[in-house]
């Protein structure tokens, strides 16, 4: 590869971050039959797949209408349309059947490889690509005439056309030095820190939890709550201020007067085990002063509408997110700054962006992963529409 004085023919390609965006990106333009793809990473290459879907990959999600995927990001929603319009789950699954991975559906929907294993993924993918992976940390994009120089840890490139792919946790003075705006990065599927102590119940799980019109599971933990449902809830709260509210229906209770006439000789807490947790149960009555032990035949009706309260109201209060748990951000390349149909920066000609970089962040369930997948390819495909044709 040539340096810094003169680009490399064939319209050179250099890729800024080696993770699903980046690599999917260079497979999308090598099957477009470019040749002199570059990819920098300062880590090892495709390392961030590794821990997605709890180490088994959750690569897509079983929606395949497009407006309807796109109701699962919270900020990119519309962006989206065009992309997923192009590129949606089922070019996903056909992508990696070309990548030699079969996938099956859960049935909550969302969609694995049926090793269940990202490295078995990340082994794949890699094997596939016939780029070039250079190892150095990007510290400097500047545009020169035709194109881009690109100065690293270690030496000087110049190149033809840049993606950015460098995802929602870097370091994005890279982007901000060139004058494109920013929307500061947040933590958004995070765990949730809360002002009451809940750490006589860590660990305590609730299933089909309701906080205002989403269903889902959450963990009780020593500082606060976790789980797919607070994640959901984070991830909509991105950028609300704290401390603020929630109120969770932890079951909904039906009948309770008539359980209690059934069950007159029963302590409460285990009359009340079969909508909760025991333990759980428990800590709800000793809030409400009523003793676990009482037995239902005392319980009178303002303690039953208090115990039906708390239980349908569950309210805790948020005063900060979990450090350090964040699985994705929200933030980052303004949306108003790219082009929707090309993902190329509407301020530079021959940079574009894909994946995490861009201020577009969806719930879990593979949702994210689609962006990188669905955004690479418009970037590739855009690409090959301007200098192959």
């Amino acid at each position: 590869m040539e340096q810094e004085s003169t680009l490399i023919s064939n319209k050179s390609i250099a890729i800024i971050g080696g993770g699903p965006a980046g690599c999917a990106c260079a497979k999308f333009l090598q099957d477009y039959g470019f040749n002199e793809i570059y990819i920098f990473d300062s880590g090892e290459f495709l390392r961030t797949i590794l821990p997605t879907g709890g180490g088994r990959c959750n690569f897509a999600h079983a929606e395949y209408e497009y407006k309807e995927l796109s109701k699962n990001y919270p900020r990119g929603e519309k962006f989206l349309y065009s992309i997923f319009a192009k590129f949606a789950t089922y070019e996903t699954i056909h992508m990696f059947e070309n990548l030699g991975i079969k996938s099956y559906t859960q049935e909550d929907g969302r969609i694995f490889p049926i090793s269940n294993s990202s490295n078995d993924v990340r082994e794949k993918f890699l094997k596939n690509l016939k780029c070039r992976f250079i190892n150095e940390k990007v510290e400097n994009i500047k545009q020169i005439p035709n194109g881009y120089k690109i100065t690293t840890n270690q030496s000087t490139y110049a190149f033809d056309i840049v993606v950015a792919a460098i995802g929602g946790h870097s370091n994005f003075d890279l982007i901000k030095d060139l004058g494109i705006s920013i929307i500061p990065p947040t933590p958004a599927l995070v765990g949730l820190i809360t002002e009451e102590d809940f750490s006589i119940i860590t660990g305590v799980s609730i299933k089909n939890a309701r906080i205002n019109n989403v269903v889902g599971d959450f963990i009780f933990t020593h500082n606060g709550v976790s789980g797919p449902l607070i994640y959901t809830i984070s991830s909509i709260n991105a950028r609300k201020e704290c401390p603020y509210t929630l109120n969770i229906e932890l079951a909904k209770i039906e009948n309770l007067q008539t359980e209690l006439n059934t069950n007159p000789h029963k302590e409460i807490k285990n009359l009340l085990a079969k909508y909760l947790p025991k333990s759980l149960a428990e800590y709800i009555l000793n809030q409400i002063n009523i003793n676990p032990e009482t037995k239902c035949h005392a319980i009178n009706g303002k303690m039953r509408d208090n115990i039906i309260y708390k239980i349908e109201n569950f309210q805790i209060t948020v005063i900060k997110k979990a450090k350090g748990e964040e699985v994705v951000t929200c933030g980052g390349i303004d949306l108003n700054t790219i082009n929707p149909k090309t993902l190329e920066i509407k301020q530079y000609k021959n940079l574009y962006c894909c994946g995490e970089v861009m201020d577009i962040d969806g719930l879990c369930g593979g949702f994210n992963l689609q962006n990188c997948w669905s955004s690479a390819y418009i970037v590739a495909k855009s690409i090959s529409e301007s200098h192959l044709h």
